[in-house]
């Protein structure tokens, strides 16, 4: 009995150029994402080499004389690099303690609000704060936290009550600067969350109605694990920029009365690297907090990933 075999079609490779044809409007909007994060973040890598010269602004970058890792020695025999860079700890450590858990928890409630008008304007109110400039955030903190002329303290003082300097002692300086930054950032980060809540299956919901299962047992056992995979991620992305720290957030509402505290990473780079023309040691810092963050991230990464099973990539 004769066996027959077909005959195995030989498929043609595909072209690379066969896609780029064909999705070429999808390349065309990546372009521009592309080039800013190129001109943006990776040219400008170039000039960490500054950290390793002592640089002058007239003969530039390859002109300015090697000096190697002097610089860094500079700057670990300054006390305020570390005072800045315990402070910068501190103030993201409790950042990250209180701003962190906030917005899911908008997120959880926004979601579970019925009244769809009502959960539309506190989106709204919740979102707002994230527009407004942090200089004007400042203005607005003095005009209501100053000790003497400021409305809040102003209603202390007709209830008789002692004012209390928010802005000016170092522990309330610190709970203001909590305070403000929860104000101005956690309905925005509310969208993240709730974007992954659109993800959760919705026939678990209906299981768990038709168990009984109460409102608050759907949170812990459905709502919770469906979004855990993005508090990972965001939470080590977080953990990543534990050794950096925005500039105009404590620069705007720091004063000589709370440099103990309010003096960071970023401000003290201003001050001593900038102000002073030492684009050397400003360099140097930067490239410090770079790879400070790099290991930061890195590590919480790989505690994840041996906790959970789960990580950034």
């Amino acid at each position: 009995m004769a066996i027959t075999t077909k005959p195995v079609r030989r498929t043609a490779p595909r072209l690379p150029f066969r896609s780029l044809l064909r999705d070429w409007q999808l390349y065309i909007l990546i372009l521009v994402p592309l080039a800013f994060f190129v001109t943006f973040k990776y040219v400008p890598m170039f000039g960490a080499v500054i950290a390793f010269k002592d640089y002058n602004i007239f003969k530039g970058i390859w002109g300015s004389p090697w000096v190697g890792f002097e610089t860094f020695k500079e700057i670990f025999q300054m006390q305020g690099f570390y005072l800045a860079l315990r402070n910068t700890f501190m103030l993201n450590l409790l950042d990250l303690l209180v701003s962190f858990p906030l917005p899911i928890l908008l997120a959880i409630v926004l979601n579970e609000l019925r009244i769809q008008w009502f959960k539309r304007g506190a989106q709204m109110v919740l979102y707002l704060p994230h527009f407004i400039s942090w200089v004007i955030i400042g203005g607005i903190a003095i005009q209501l936290f100053a000790t003497n002329t400021g409305i809040v303290n102003n209603v202390l003082k007709s209830l008789n009550l002692e004012a209390i300097p928010f802005l000016t002692e170092p522990v309330y300086w610190v709970f203001t600067y909590l305070g403000i930054g929860i104000w101005q950032s956690a309905g925005w980060g509310t969208i993240i969350y709730l974007a992954a809540l659109t993800g959760i299956n919705k026939d678990l919901y209906e299981a768990a109605d038709v168990d009984g299962a109460s409102r608050l047992r759907k949170i812990w056992h459905i709502t919770l694990p469906g979004i855990k995979p993005t508090i990972i991620i965001l939470l080590i992305i977080n953990i990543g920029h534990m050794a950096s720290i925005g500039f105009d957030r404590p620069f705007v509402l720091s004063n000589p009365l709370v440099t103990d505290v309010s003096e960071v990473i970023s401000t003290y780079v201003y001050k001593t690297g900038i102000q002073s023309a030492r684009y050397t040691i400003a360099t140097a810092i930067g490239l410090f907090q770079a790879v400070i963050g790099l290991i930061f991230l890195l590590s919480a990464d790989l505690i994840s990933r041996k906790v959970n099973d789960q990580g950034i990539w």
